[in-house]
């Protein structure tokens, strides 16, 4: 028998979890158990209706917004859905609204994603963006206006230049004249990918790593400089309408859809309209598999009755909307134990804490490793060997371990004491005051060894093409390669033992030819500027720019390395940490081995003369430039080489402040971003001629 007291504990435990999700945006259990703790108290309100109270989470869309930002009333309720867990689930929803309005036997539906993000409010008045607000309590959320224009794919004035100026499929219902006040509900998100890429970043730069996508676009979003936002990769796709006045807007939830795109709004491309439920069900049902296809995270579909008039007479069951329903995908997320922590060596050093579990299956997949982000995370969420533990695994994101279930703790847990030395070389380990990351730094590390050597010889250091990983990997196992300069002491003999079948492009390819060409690379190398030389060396917090500045300012790695802090602080770019590991780098007595051995072998560019000094001509001092897709002669590293020598600054990614874009063939977002900002474009030969 369930007790009021039970009744009001329960209450509390879902108000601390929505704050922890809404607010925080740090939840400490999943979304089953959470909708697990939201049914049970719906189960003990229909059977106790007198219990109800006006603070019950059932009757709330969410939680109080946090009070660091203003607050914004929104001009409708931004509600959630009721969930369906499975068809029948779904089908017993359908009878239920049927019984209500008998219509909805005729209706149509439209299946869209359910995305894992953060749930926005876009305010438009006379078509230009004004305010944009998170969802909040449903009522009242948190202005984050200068946040979300930070967003590109949110549109500042509708419609949008260059979109048509009626929907094509209902040309006779409605135009593009936007209302007066329109005001739009999205979901803003952080694709997987950029998820993935941004959090590789971070670990190289021994910076704290983020859980997952949803997390990360909530706490970007929720920032208060929205110059951290604008450097964080977010989107959106818009769905709904919340109010309009001043104009006709479609009333079916597809033509709605249709009105937005056609206004310029981002909308999904996975939704359909089907004439019946059992339709819409067997799509539903298909994306549970291929949901992994998505550039996004989602734990299920959304069915809406298409008929909006007919959707809102519906009504509302507490604060549920009768006319839709979330099909919920079985859960990826799992309690398995711990059973170890093992600490892995990072290509730059980075000492990487991994859980080893008890094999268990998330989402058709055995997983019996997951990552534990860093040393910081583990003392964070007090994570204990043997501790059993709440894992996560979405789409092609490495499983990770969220927390410990302390409820479940018997006492004979361990607590985890971080490792003092590397766990491949046994020597020391190092922390970087003000850096998450701990660091292996001696450059012979057996588990840095592959690493160092592949990033030595990629493209934007040495370049030496054809020295692949299975080679590689070879040449270290037969002791042929035992630092990054015995690759200018190899011979043809000593590739040809390392080269496999895997490694020739054809059968037919003779391994001879194989080894002349990688000969031929090697020998190529030893032309490179010292600018490269010192990128490819590693050095931790020395990328492509810093060493092209060190390049500059030493004459040759032997300055380099008799430079101490003071000395390297006086060059632009270069912070305490930065040079802390520059001098510490050439202390290290395998590295000054390195040194001498690449000597030596006659690897021993020259620099000190100034990117100003080598210039051709100062033709595009001031100008920042953006390259993409395939040009007709140039390199991507030519065409840099090129702009820079004439006084041109290059970047990566397109903004307001670039001067041009060279495009080529097959280009990429950037030409897409490029034109809507109108940023002028040129090719290449436009690019030669503007130099002149």
């Amino acid at each position: 028998m369930t007790t009021k007291s039970h009744y009001e504990e329960l209450k509390e435990k879902i108000h601390f979890h929505n704050y922890r999700y809404h607010v925080l945006d740090a939840p400490v259990i999943s979304d089953a158990e959470f909708d697990k703790l939201l049914n049970e108290l719906k189960r003990i309100e229909a059977e106790h209706p007198d219990w109800i109270t006006a603070d019950s989470p059932t009757r709330r869309a969410g939680a109080k917004p946090a009070e660091r930002f203003d607050k914004v009333r929104h001009p409708a309720p931004i509600l959630s859905l009721a969930n369906a867990f499975g068809a029948d689930d779904a089908r017993a929803w359908l009878e239920r609204v049927t019984r209500l309005d008998d219509r909805v036997e005729k209706a149509k539906f439209v299946v869209e994603p359910k995305i894992d993000g953060l749930s926005v409010v876009l305010h438009y008045r006379d078509g230009i963006f004004v305010q944009g607000a998170t969802r909040g309590d449903g009522e009242v959320g948190e202005d984050i206006t200068q946040n979300l224009r930070t967003i590109r794919s949110i549109p500042l004035r509708i419609p949008v230049k260059g979109q048509t100026s009626k929907v094509e499929k209902k040309p006779s219902t409605f135009d593009l004249r936007p209302p007066t006040n329109l005001v739009v509900r999205g979901e803003a998100f952080m694709p997987v990918k950029e998820f993935e890429a941004l959090n590789r970043k971070l670990e190289e730069a021994g910076e704290k790593t983020y859980q997952n996508p949803r997390n990360t676009a909530a706490g970007s979003l929720r920032q208060l400089d929205p110059e951290l936002t604008a450097s964080r990769p977010l989107t959106i796709l818009v769905y709904q309408i919340v109010h309009s006045e001043g104009g006709k807007v479609p009333t079916s939830q597809w033509e709605i859809l249709e009105y937005l795109k056609a206004l310029g709004f981002p909308v999904t491309d996975v939704a359909k309209r089907f004439d019946n439920f059992d339709k819409a069900i067997a799509y539903t049902e298909s994306w549970e598999k291929k949901r992994d296809s998505l550039s996004y995270e989602t734990d299920g579909m959304v069915i809406k009755i298409d008929d909006l008039t007919l959707a809102a007479e519906l009504g509302f069951v507490g604060k549920d909307p009768r006319g839709a329903i979330a099909f919920k995908f079985p859960a990826r997320e799992v309690t398995t134990k711990l059973l170890d922590i093992r600490v892995s060596v990072g290509r730059t050093g980075v000492l990487i804490p991994n859980a080893v579990l008890e094999p268990v299956e998330i989402g058709g997949v055995i997983v019996e490793r997951a990552t534990l982000h860093n040393f910081d995370y583990i003392a964070e969420k007090d994570i204990r060997i043997g501790d059993r533990v709440l894992v996560k695994r979405a789409g092609e994101v490495i499983p990770y371990v969220i927390g410990p279930v302390v409820d479940a703790r018997t006492g004979k847990e361990k607590k985890y004491k971080p490792i003092t030395t590397c766990p491949s070389c046994r020597q020391p380990v190092e922390h970087i005051e003000g850096e998450v990351a701990w660091y292996c730094v001696n450059a012979a590390c057996p588990a840095q060894l592959v690493r160092n050597v592949e990033h030595f010889v990629s493209r934007g250091a040495m370049d030496i093409n054809g020295l692949g990983t299975k080679i590689v990997e070879k040449l270290i196992e037969t002791g042929k390669v035992k630092d990054v300069a015995d690759i200018y002491t190899l011979a043809r003999a000593d590739i040809l033992d390392a080269v496999t079948k895997k490694d020739r492009k054809t059968d037919k390819e003779p391994p001879g030819k194989i080894a002349e060409n990688l000969l031929s690379a090697i020998e190529a190398s030893r032309s490179q500027p010292l600018s490269r030389l010192i990128a490819a060396l590693g050095i931790h917090g020395v990328g492509e720019v810093m060493a092209g500045d060190l390049a500059s300012t030493f004459p040759d790695l032997d300055a380099l390395s008799k430079a101490k802090a003071d000395d390297l602080l006086q060059i632009e770019g270069v912070g305490p940490n930065t040079a802390e590991g520059i001098v510490d780098w050439f202390s290290r007595p395998f590295n000054q081995k390195v040194l001498k051995k690449l000597k030596s072998v006659g690897m021993w560019p020259k620099g000190g003369k100034s990117k100003v000094e080598s210039r051709k001509s100062n033709a595009f001092e001031g100008l920042t430039f953006v390259v993409t897709g395939t040009l007709p002669t140039f390199s991507r590293d030519d065409a840099k080489a090129f702009i820079e020598s004439h006084g041109g600054k290059v970047t990566d990614s397109v903004s307001k402040k670039t001067s041009y874009l060279v495009l080529g063939e097959s280009p990429g977002s950037k030409f897409d971003k490029a034109n809507s900002l109108g940023i002028k474009i040129v090719g290449e030969e436009e690019l030669k001629k503007l130099a002149k």
